[in-house]
């Protein structure tokens, strides 16, 4: 059970993680900023525990010249995954937030593992695999858009597509990063063996990010100042601990494989994702617009976990 409670709370942490860098982008300003303290922090994290388990920081010539040269870009992708979400969480809301990226990191998991992409071991595309992903988009339509339906029949006069602006091109910039995300997930994997250390690999992929991230504040911004905004009277200090949760749940994810295997550990880890989504929607946490949740939401976030468990266990 310990496992299993362990892979529960690194869920509930990273959904968490995208609730407090959404508030230190709020003071900041910046999301390119933002995400870059997020990376900053979380490959200091991420040192310090190789160092302290005395694994080097470097990657060997030897290695750079034999390995592909998509292995190295999991960080950029990284990037482009937290900086995402950071921009969905103030539009979509926690829930949403986490379950939009899931859909896209399913599809995309199924298509990579059909065709062996990236180096992958293979897994057919089963019909069984297919009832998963089915049962997933019903889930994930009824936790979606039937909270709208209901509450334009509530409200006929009111319009939200009007009032808050259209939710479905945010949606759909979630599924798409969530592509992305599946991808990266697969990269750091290869280079974990690669590297013969998944903390090494995930280490390497935060540095990626954050240099990256470097390159892009540089070019948009020309300097760093706007980080300053978050400091000072005021500002809650757990604001800058955000790439410190995201170490945390790639430390427990390698963790956890070898004993739970992969599929249960995404599983259980999706359990908590969504449960911390619905804590942060439904009380307003970390500085969160609270955003009620609606019975029906538990339906379809039901048959979305079940869907994942037929696509991940199966």
């Amino acid at each position: 059970m310990a496992p299993i409670a362990f892979a529960l709370i690194i869920g509930i942490i990273i959904s968490f993680q995208t609730a407090i860098n959404s508030r230190l982008r709020g003071f900041i300003g910046s999301p390119y900023q933002a995400s870059f303290v997020s990376f900053t922090v979380g490959t200091l994290f991420l040192a310090a525990i190789l160092l302290l388990s005395r694994q080097p920081l470097g990657v060997s010539q030897h290695l750079l010249a034999t390995q592909p040269w998509w292995i190295w870009i999991g960080g950029l992708l990284g990037v482009i995954f937290l900086t995402t979400n950071i921009l969905l969480f103030p539009h979509i809301g926690a829930i949403q937030t986490a379950i939009m990226p899931i859909l896209g990191q399913v599809i995309m998991g199924l298509i990579i593992d059909n065709f062996g992409w990236f180096h992958s071991p293979q897994q057919a595309l089963t019909p069984i695999r297919l009832l998963g992903l089915l049962i997933a988009l019903i889930g994930i339509t009824v936790t979606v858009a039937l909270p709208e339906i209901i509450q334009r029949r509530a409200a006929p006069t009111s319009n939200p597509t009007l009032t808050h602006g259209n939710p479905w091109p945010w949606r759909l910039l979630g599924v798409i990063t969530g592509a992305l995300g599946a991808i990266q997930t697969t990269i750091n994997g290869r280079l974990g063996l690669a590297l013969n250390s998944a903390v090494h690999a995930a280490f390497i992929s935060f540095l990626v990010g954050t240099l990256c991230l470097f390159v892009i504040v540089i070019l948009v911004h020309r300097s760093f100042s706007a980080i300053r905004l978050a400091t000072g009277h005021g500002k809650p200090w757990w604001i800058w601990i955000g790439g410190a949760l995201g170490g945390i749940f790639v430390l427990g994810t390698a963790y956890l494989a070898p004993i739970l295997g992969t599929g249960q550990t995404v599983v259980f880890a999706l359990l908590g994702q969504i449960a911390g989504g619905l804590l942060v929607d439904q009380f307003g946490l970390l500085g969160a617009n609270r955003k009620p949740v609606v019975a029906v939401q538990f339906l379809g976030l039901f048959l979305l976990v079940g869907g994942v468990v037929l696509i991940r266990l199966f």
